[in-house]
C-alpha cells in the first residue's frame, strides 16, 4: 500500500507550472495510492470562503473534487497557516475529509503523528499569539460572515503585514523547537512525525532516552517541490514529475 504527503504548495497563478504538476500528480500516480494527505497550506493566498472565485481556487477545488470521486481514493486535508478558514463547505465541495492538526495515523502498523508544524515553532512567540488569535472560533465565525469584498481586504493586509514581519525574523526563530518537537512526540506516544510548514526538506533521526526517532519534514513547491511516499520499502521523497514519470 502506498500514501502520499504533500504540503506548502502554496498554489498560484504566479507559479502555473505548479498547478499543473499538481494535476498531473492527482490525475496520475496519487489515485493507485491508497490515502493522500495535504498537510496545509495548499493555497498561496489566505483562503477566505468557498465564494472567492478569484483564479486559481475554482480550478483546484475541481482538482480535488475528481480526485476524491474516484474510486478507492482517500483524500485528507489538514490546515495550514494559508488556509485557517478551510470548512465544511469546503470538505463537501472537494468531497475531502478535513483533518485536526495534529492527528495520528498507522501506517504499517506503527503509530505516526501527522501535523502542519507551525506549533512546534514555539520561539515564535508572535506568531504563536497571532496563531491562537486567528482560529479563535469566535474570529473564524466573525470573519465568515463578513462580506467578500471586506475578507478580501482583511486578507489582503493581513497578509502584507505578516509577509514584512516575518523578513525581520531570523531563521532559527521561525524554525521548530526540538524541545517542543520532543515533547509533542511523547505526549502522543509516537516514534514518527510528519509535518511541513519549514519548507526544510529533510528527515531528522534523533534519540530520547536510548529509543530512535524520527523527524520528516515535508518540503515546499516555490522553487522545487517534493512528495513523500510512503509503501513497503518505507519513506522517500521524490521530484513530483520524476514520480509522475517513474509510475506512468
Amino acid at each position: 500500500m502506498t500514501t502520499l504527503f504533500i504540503s506548502d504548495l502554496h498554489l498560484s497563478l504566479q507559479r502555473p507550472e505548479k498547478i499543473d504538476l499538481f494535476k498531473a500528480l492527482l490525475n496520475g500516480p496519487a489515485r493507485k495510492a491508497e490515502s493522500l494527505y495535504i498537510l496545509g497550506d495548499l493555497f498561496d493566498e489566505f483562503w477566505i470562503g468557498c465564494d472567492d472565485q478569484t483564479p486559481p481556487n475554482p480550478e483546484i477545488l475541481t482538482t480535488l473534487k475528481d480526485y476524491s470521486s474516484c474510486n478507492d481514493t482517500k483524500l485528507y486535508l489538514m490546515r495550514g497557516n494559508r488556509d485557517f478558514h478551510l470548512d465544511n463547505e469546503f470538505a463537501e465541495k472537494t468531497r475531502c475529509t478535513l483533518i485536526n492538526d495534529p492527528t495520528v495515523i498507522t501506517l504499517a502498523k506503527e503509530k505516526v503523528l501527522i501535523m502542519h508544524g507551525d506549533t512546534l515553532c514555539t520561539d515564535d512567540t508572535q506568531y504563536q499569539t497571532w496563531r491562537v488569535f486567528i482560529t479563535n472560533l469566535s474570529i473564524k465565525k466573525l470573519f465568515s460572515i463578513f462580506p467578500l469584498s471586506l475578507r478580501k481586504k482583511i486578507a489582503h493586509r493581513v497578509r502584507k503585514t505578516t509577509v514584512s514581519i516575518s523578513k525581520n525574523k531570523s531563521a532559527e526563530i521561525i524554525d521548530v523547537n526540538q524541545a517542543t518537537v520532543i515533547s509533542t512526540m511523547i505526549q502522543h506516544d509516537v516514534e514518527i512525525l510528519i509535518h511541513g510548514h519549514t519548507h526544510r526538506k529533510a528527515i531528522h533521526n534523533f534519540d530520547i532516552n536510548g529509543n530512535q526517532y524520527k523527524r520528516i519534514v515535508l518540503g515546499d513547491w516555490y522553487e522545487n517541490d517534493c512528495v513523500l511516499i510512503h509503501d513497503d520499502a518505507g519513506f522517500r521523497f521524490e521530484r513530483v514529475q520524476n514520480y509522475i514519470n517513474e509510475t506512468c
